[in-house]
């Protein structure tokens, strides 16, 4: 529907007027691909039931997510026209309780010359009376990175169908002046507002190597000015994506989230910036002067530390909301395909969301935990419940009366035996360690854990395990999500991923949840603290042919002290 530029001018001014508030990722261009109409065949053993997915076609970055008039709503990157990126608009779902979403009309899409050529990722405020409103970044016909401003048509609609644009968009561009690289300026954060009264915001961007959150200032939220100096910035770590940046207590209740605008002694911040260079969400938690609007971390990129991720598989573009209704903060993420493009035009779709997850800092305040949302537990039926199993070296057990394809696992393990514990002599990248020491690579206290989506033979499965060694005198615990046989069609990638897990096994146990979904394996251990999600496509494991496995192939026997397996029902979605 088109929208006249006085009424857009009369809109803003009533919202925005006076200076008083009343109120993206990188990707492969397959150019002949793009507009390429999907052929979705019949057969989709890979399509999730309950994770966040369109009906077909490309889906990236979570956009926007915001919970008003007791709706949630989610914005994402889309392809409307094929199951690879290109096209991009931001579509729309609701949600009553973030498990069962319903689809909308497109709600930005390219209609001004600020975005002609594109609508690609942004964030949510709510300004002062509880209204939304968007900043995100648009193409323009020189194929510069600006942002933009859009705004409800509507306010009284819980829906939000239909948005309009600032008629003085775009509000943030890259100029002769101020030297910002016109093809690295995207992303816009949810902004803050500080004790000033001034609206502070984040974009993307880099110079040479050097990654940073550009911040800007704005008292009335349309007029924004480039602030001397970035939020933060690091050298060497390339583009800035998706940069987030929020407040965490740290003090008890942790699990309580606060407002994006939150400061003060009972707070730490976090900054996450998704790196173009590695396409993994990093992020820091430290100290924001609100003063001096600069972020000082605990720990930097240049520090020799490995940098803390959200999610240390495949996952990317995240963004948090501060969720009012239960006062938390939710965590969306991206996850796209490791299936070959070929295949994703094939089934007709790329790319899925995670389950929202909640996030808090640990009682550490070393790093933040998470969660997935209580509300997925909904679909929980048909439990099945061990209490206290041996797993003998070399011993495989079946999980028997779940839907192996569709099922969260929540598994624990008590160790002893830690002379068994292999010795590392020297400190190892964690992915490479797994890489080496798999499923089927013999240990001492591990590998054990679960196998999922295994076949009868076990010529194809997913493991997700646990590995103890002695390192400097201290009981190490790894955490491997090992694909190295997760399908016997090798044109996937088959990456293995694994982090380091901050537990101590000789005071707790070591325990883990499992959401599996066709093709989606979202693990928790710890209780959180660490996390790994895998795409997997199995040959042969798929639907009821799925299995599931506890099992140990170390030489020393761990005890399960504690199974609780459900199968999942299908979420209504889109």
């Amino acid at each position: 529907m088109a929208i006249s530029p006085i009424f857009l001018s009369a809109v803003f001014f009533l919202i925005y007027g006076n200076d008083v508030l009343p109120i993206e990722a990188t990707h492969h261009v397959y150019r002949n691909l793009r507009t390429l109409s999907s052929h979705s065949s019949h057969h989709q053993p890979y399509r999730t039931a309950y994770h966040f997915q369109p009906p077909k076609n490309w889906i990236n970055d979570p956009n926007a997510p915001m919970r008003y008039k007791g709706l949630y709503h989610l914005f994402y990157q889309y392809n409307p026209k094929g199951a690879v990126w290109g096209n991009i608009v931001w579509a729309h779902s609701v949600s009553k309780d973030l498990v069962n979403w319903t689809p909308l009309d497109h709600a930005i899409y390219p209609s001004q010359q600020s975005d002609i050529n594109g609508c690609w990722s942004g964030s949510a405020t709510t300004l002062p009376g509880g209204k939304p409103a968007i900043l995100y970044t648009g193409i323009d016909p020189n194929n510069h990175q600006v942002q933009n401003l859009a705004i409800p048509k509507n306010f009284s609609d819980p829906l939000l169908r239909e948005w309009v644009k600032s008629p003085k968009n775009p509000l943030m561009a890259p100029t002769q002046a101020n030297q910002i690289n016109s093809s690295s300026f995207r992303d816009p954060t949810t902004a803050w507002q500080g004790k000033d009264g001034y609206w502070r915001v984040l974009i993307g961007s880099k110079v040479h190597r050097r990654g940073m959150a550009i911040l800007y200032k704005s008292k009335n939220f349309v007029n924004w000015v480039q602030a001397d100096h970035p939020l933060h910035s690091a050298e060497g770590t390339g583009m800035w994506e998706c940069p987030d940046f929020y407040p965490v207590l740290n003090k008890s209740p942790l699990t309580t989230g606060l407002d994006t605008s939150v400061n003060g002694d009972h707070v730490r911040h976090v900054l996450k910036v998704s790196l173009d260079d590695t396409k993994h969400d990093h992020y820091l938690i430290g100290t924001y002067d609100s003063e001096k609007d600069i972020f000082t971390p605990d720990s930097g990129f240049e520090n020799s530390k490995p940098i803390l991720r959200h999610d240390y598989g495949k996952y990317y573009a995240s963004k948090t909301i501060f969720e009012d209704g239960q006062n938390r903060r939710v965590l969306f993420g991206w996850v796209n395909e490791s299936s070959s493009v070929a295949d994703d035009i094939k089934k007709g779709w790329s790319g899925i969301h995670t389950i929202p997850r909640t996030i808090w800092l640990h009682k550490s305040g070393k790093q933040l935990v998470q969660w997935p949302v209580v509300e997925i537990e909904s679909l929980r039926v048909n439990p099945v419940h061990w209490h206290s199993k041996v797993v003998n070296g070399g011993e495989t057990l079946q999980v028997t009366g779940v839907t192996a394809a569709q099922a969260d696992v929540e598994i624990a393990f008590e160790v002893n035996g830690f002379e068994k514990a292999e010795v590392l002599e020297h400190w190892e990248d964690p992915q490479i360690l797994c890489g080496r020491k798999g499923a089927n690579v013999k240990g001492g206290l591990g590998p054990f854990g679960l196998l999922v989506f295994a076949s009868r033979g076990l010529q194809e499965y997913t493991a997700v395990l646990f590995r103890i060694f002695r390192y400097q005198n201290k009981n190490l615990v790894l955490m491997c999500s090992d694909q190295s046989r997760s399908s016997l069609n090798n044109d996937n990638d088959k990456t293995t991923y694994g982090t380091f897990v901050d537990v101590d096994p000789l005071r707790e146990k070591l325990s883990l949840r499992t959401l599996i979904d066709h093709s989606v394996v979202e693990s928790f251990e710890g209780e959180g603290r660490a996390c790994i999600t895998a795409r997997v496509y199995p040959t042969i494991a798929i639907n009821d042919k799925a299995r599931l496995y506890a099992f140990n192939n170390g030489t020393a026997s761990v005890k399960i002290t504690k199974l609780s397996a459900w199968s999942m029902k299908k979420a209504k979605i889109n």
